[in-house]
């Protein structure tokens, strides 16, 4: 009886196994690979096919270091990685080839297969509790050794590759000294039209280039992820471009160049494919080492629209929130909020929306090429130890409208700087400079500032500095310091400046006047 009954136990468990073993659960250990750090890009992307031809599965790395070259994912496909698991991507850039169709900086082409590639797929997971090394020391020292050369060097196999399969490339001549690199390094996770993508949990680090790039993708999340990867050229943290319905939450990155960016393609490139980047939110991350905060553009040639921030910490980025583009890109950037930041140690600017991005060219008809900024509003917002509170510089044939700042308290060096924008409003914004006015507006018109100002006023320096703006409301303000000037006006253009419902009791000169401001352009 008793070994009747282990004999059924035996068929109970041998039965239990057959069942898990056909469960889309694949221990990569069990597959042909192995935990010892020695190359097994074959054997994990062996168990990938297996696993989509099965209808799609887990593929497990239990603790342990892995090895491998680039893979490509399919349908329905999960990455697992156990805690104590580190994937290693080779630092060998043969095991990225063949070259495959991907877009880099906005620009499609074909290159270097991204670590993590897959293209017209979905329902695609990568997640667990393990880090993923892109190693990718060994991609920029070679972007170092091309761009530090003196004088012409000898091309490699992968740039000639290059230049054979990317032949009549369009792009315009600003650009040129980039494209004549003619080698492109992989973004380290490249989604390409693929939909319900979801990254979770992992940490990356030391990526070759951008890290995190869905192109042309749809349902997109990205949660509780790190991302670290040092002081090094382009290696961007989290990248949707051209990209609908994004979600980013809970994430923290330091990276050598912008934390998060929101792009849509460049040029005529970008405009080609038309396709926005949109319905986007970023929420509850924390930011530390990176050009900027959250970053819009400058790629942004197929519009982005419908951009949420919230509840985020910047630490020591460049910038804050930035949004860039110049004369040639064209594309929207609109509708988009951003509220419930706290900044510090912000080494340029808290704020940046720049038509003037990465060239200075002549004024141009408005026609597709004409990048448009508006309808952008920012609220609840602190900053200290910010070297410059914002810029905000339109171009002349398209000034930057209807943006507005609510709530704001930055302490920092300079104070904002508008140029060439409409339709500005400042509301309950506090910028205490210690060089310079808190407000330089320009070239501008339809402004409000209420109950903005400075706490730490400085003498013989205006709070408000005007030069040829119209129809300005300043109200509500009262001074609860000691003020030298409040306002400064000057220029042929200044007119409609209205001073109202103020309390001045503070204030030695309300308005200083400038030699060729019109008589009539102050209203008191």
């Amino acid at each position: 009886m008793k070994i009747k009954n282990i004999l059924i136990i035996l068929c109970f468990i041998t039965g239990l196994n057959t069942a898990f073993a056909n469960d889309g659960w694949y221990n990569i250990l069990n597959e042909g690979g192995n935990n010892k750090g020695i190359k097994c890009t074959e054997a994990i992307q062996k168990t990938i096919e297996k696993a989509a031809a099965n209808g799609g599965g887990t593929i497990f790395f239990p603790a342990g270091e892995y090895l491998t070259g680039a893979l490509k994912l399919r349908s329905n496909i999960t990455i697992y990685l156990d805690s104590g698991a580190l994937l290693k991507f080779s630092e060998n850039f043969d095991d990225y080839l063949p070259y495959v169709e991907m877009r880099y900086e906005g620009i499609v082409m074909q290159t270097f297969s991204p670590l993590f590639y897959a293209k017209d797929a979905e329902n695609i997971t990568i997640k667990g509790r393990g880090v993923i090394d892109g190693q990718g020391k060994a991609w920029w020292n070679e972007v170092y050794r091309i761009e530090t050369a003196k004088g012409p060097i000898p091309e490699t196999k992968y740039q000639k590759m290059w230049v054979e399969q990317n032949k009549g490339i369009v792009y315009e001549p600003y650009y040129k000294r980039t494209i004549d690199k003619h080698f492109f390094r992989p973004s380290f996770f490249q989604t390409y039209n693929c939909k319900n993508i979801l990254i979770e949990g992992v940490t990356f680090q030391n990526s070759p280039f951008w890290t995190i790039n869905p192109e042309f993708c749809d349902n997109v999340t990205v949660t509780g992820i790190t991302i670290f990867n040092p002081y090094s050229p382009n290696t961007d943290g989290i990248n949707p471009s051209s990209c609908k319905n994004v979600h980013i939450s809970n994430c923290h990155i330091s990276v050598g160049d912008d934390c998060i960016t929101i792009k849509s393609g460049r040029d005529a490139d970008g405009r080609k494919y038309g396709k926005a980047c949109e319905n986007i939110t970023i929420t509850n991350c924390t930011m530390l080492s990176g050009h900027g905060g959250v970053v819009i553009g400058s790629e942004m040639s197929g519009g982005i629209k419908k951009v949420t921030i919230s509840n985020c910490v910047f630490d020591g980025t460049d910038r804050g929130i930035r949004i860039k583009s110049a004369r040639g890109r064209g594309g929207v950037a609109e509708d988009i909020r951003v509220d419930n930041i706290v900044m510090k140690n912000i080494k340029e600017e808290a704020f940046v929306l720049d038509l003037f991005y990465d060239k200075d060219n002549a004024v141009e008809p408005v026609t597709e090429r004409t990048p448009i900024f508006r309808n952008i509003h920012m609220s609840n917002i602190t900053g200290g130890n910010v070297n410059k509170a914002g810029v905000i510089r339109g171009i002349s044939e398209m000034p930057i409208q209807n943006i507005s700042f609510s709530d704001i308290n930055i302490d920092g060096k300079e104070g904002f700087s508008v140029i060439t924008a409409s339709d500005v409003e400042f509301h309950d914004v506090k910028v205490n400079a210690t060089v310079g006015s808190s407000f330089k507006i320009s070239d501008s018109k339809n402004l409000i500032l209420e109950n903005s100002g400075s706490s730490t006023p400085i003498k013989g320096t205006p709070v408000i500095k005007l030069d040829n703006v119209s129809n300005v409301m300043i109200n509500n303000n009262f001074p609860f310091n000691a003020t030298d000037i409040f306002i400064e006006a000057d220029g042929k253009e200044t007119k409609n400046i209205f001073v109202k419902n103020n309390v001045f009791n503070n204030v030695s000169t309300v308005v200083k006047k400038g030699a060729s401001l019109d008589k009539k352009a102050i209203v008191e």
